[in-house]
């Protein structure tokens, strides 16, 4: 990268930074007591100018105590805030403790490189709870390509809250995420019960492999007279070949109503990906219910 570009990108990012703890600092004004105030601002303010990762370490195990569980209850304007300052950034399910673990995280940023090995330090030895937080906060942080293995390494996990905290909400995978990777965690997503729809870019990063990949899982649970989400379909609808068009039918034909409702959906996303399914007129009906019961993916994914 040449020095214009990346004086620039070190611009934005430290103004991405500043941006997110003037707001994490006013949504735990409002959601915290005086003491608990006091408390995160003097551990913001130790963790920036300390020299070693112990002031970071122990205000993260502290944040709970010291300043609940509770939901922040932000609302529309704070969402808003949220997106402007951050494309994709997503603090609705947040709690007070989480947002402050990802500030007090954020605001122990010294360079890139020390930053991306502190997170992963801290990573591998931190408690679940611990993990969620720290994994929500990854589309805040710098260093976005250093960190990206970290990340990889979180939707392995077999714990579904920490797989969710990265997949789910999080604009970090689809921006950072080679094809294969991606792949994998829509996959794994399947495999462990969490949802599509929260996914940020599903429809964007949809891609032949991943198609195949979840028609062969679908075929294999078919055989095993195991249940699939039909949520599947919303990835196989737009990038199916002469195989996927077979098990599109086939689940359309001997499948239940939600796949159905399902295939009906991605179709409506996806015309010319649907062009080979030979339901126009049912499609079209069922694209109808649809949109009378203002039915979409989340409705679809709660059967």
């Amino acid at each position: 990268m040449s020095e214009p570009l990346r004086s620039a990108q070190d611009d934005r990012e430290k103004a991405l930074r500043a941006g997110f703890l003037g707001l994490a600092d006013a949504w735990i004004a409002r959601a915290a007591d005086q003491r608990g105030i006091a408390w995160f601002r003097g551990a913001l303010d130790e963790v920036s100018r300390a020299s070693s990762e112990r002031a970071l370490g122990i205000a993260i195990g502290l944040a709970p105590r010291r300043l609940g569980k509770a939901a922040l209850s932000l609302d529309a304007g704070d969402l808003a805030c949220a997106t402007e300052l951050r494309s994709g950034l997503d603090p609705a399910g947040w709690s007070v403790d989480q947002l402050a673990r990802i500030a007090l995280m954020v605001a122990s940023y010294r360079d890139d490189l020390s930053f991306a090995e502190s997170l992963d330090r801290f990573c591998t030895t931190a408690e679940v709870n611990e993990l969620i937080a720290l994994y929500r906060g990854l589309p805040l942080y710098p260093a976005a390509m250093l960190i990206e293995p970290r990340a990889r390494e979180a939707v392995r996990s077999g714990m579904k809250p920490v797989f969710e905290a990265v997949a789910h909400g999080n604009p970090y995978p689809g921006e950072a995420f080679a094809e294969p990777d991606w792949n994998q965690m829509v996959v794994k997503a399947i495999f462990i019960e969490a949802s599509l729809w929260p996914i940020q870019g599903l429809d964007r990063r949809g891609n032949p492999d991943l198609a195949r990949m979840l028609v062969a899982l679908a075929q294999e649970r078919r055989a095993a007279g195991r249940p699939i989400s039909p949520e599947i379909w919303r990835c196989v609808v737009p990038h199916a070949d002469r195989e996927a068009m077979e098990v599109l039918i086939r689940a359309w034909e001997d499948g239940a109503e939600n796949d159905r409702r399902a295939i009906a959906l991605a179709s409506k996303a996806a015309p010319a990906g649907a062009a080979g399914l030979p339901f126009g007129d049912q499609l079209r009906k069922a694209q109808a219910k649809l949109d009378a019961g203002n039915i979409g993916w989340r409705e679809i994914a709660a059967g």
